[in-house]
């Protein structure tokens, strides 16, 4: 299992391949990151293939001869579960952030920054505590080195600023929705069936959410609102099965509210001819 260290965010920014880590030397500056936003606000939700790209704004406020140039000096939002001390995993950019300043006073300069964080659940999601709350952390680093045949030196130094804020990771659901008998003659019994699975990070599969409650809807043909008709809990590998009279044309559908680690999801419809 892949386990990324807090800072390799920065995309290979912080370290020099083959050498060893380096130890902290310069002071470390004030900044101060503020206004973090990420993704808009909302659950950031990943399946089991595709990366997700989360938007993540923020301002960022440094003193005025301090020069971020993405070269040897960084500085990124990154996204962490656990705590800095003991942190369980990271998401952060690949390509480094881009700022406008805004505001300048004899001492300091305040940028507004935009960032892009990809999530691939094949390479930073491992299992069933990533789906859950994160929190935002700024960090700040400084690398110089030099390398040649006859000498090597590194130094770096690294900092971190942490609760900035928070953000939900959900695991994506499906949801499915078969009616049978079709055609059906009115006033018979119709069955409804469904399975409501979600992604599983571990093997890279949908697997049954079991134990969830699933709403069944109705939408009349002719109609463009659902209503409820019933509840159904997921059984056995996620599958839901109810049965309704049926008394008119019209689309079944099931659809799930969601939990704190999973995503809402709605089946597609499923059109019944009364006879």
């Amino acid at each position: 299992m892949k386990k990324l260290a807090i800072g390799a965010a920065l995309t290979g920014a912080l370290a020099l391949t083959g050498l060893a880590a380096p130890v902290a030397s310069a002071a470390t500056p004030s900044l101060v990151f503020s206004g973090v936003t990420v993704n808009k606000g909302k659950a950031i939700v990943v399946g089991t293939t595709g990366t997700v790209n989360v938007p993540v704004t923020y301002n960022l406020t440094r003193p005025a001869d301090l020069v971020i140039d993405n070269k040897k000096t960084f500085a990124a939002v990154v996204l962490y579960r656990g705590s800095l001390k003991s942190v369980d995993n990271e998401l952060g950019p690949e390509v480094m952030p881009t700022c406008t300043t805004t505001a300048t006073t004899a001492t300091t300069v305040t940028q507004r920054c935009t960032e892009t964080i990809p999530v691939s659940p094949r390479d930073y999601l491992y299992e069933a505590a990533d789906a859950g709350t994160w929190k935002a952390a700024g960090v700040y680093a400084h690398m110089d080195s030099t390398v040649s045949d006859d000498f090597l030196s590194s130094e770096t130094n690294m900092a971190m600023w942490g609760n900035l804020t928070t953000a939900k990771v959900q695991r994506a659901a499906k949801l499915t929705t078969d009616a049978t008998p079709e055609p059906v003659k009115k006033g018979k019994t119709l069955t409804v069936k469904g399975a409501l699975t979600r992604a599983n990070w571990a093997n890279g599969k949908y697997s049954g959410y079991v134990g969830q409650t699933a709403t069944l809807q109705f939408r009349a043909k002719g109609s463009s609102t659902y209503k409820n008709v019933k509840t159904v809990k997921s059984g056995t590998a996620g599958a839901l099965s109810t049965t309704v009279k049926a008394n008119a044309d019209g689309y079944y559908r099931y659809t799930f509210a969601g939990t704190s680690t999973t995503a809402a999801a709605t089946a597609a419809g499923d059109y019944v001819d009364v006879k």
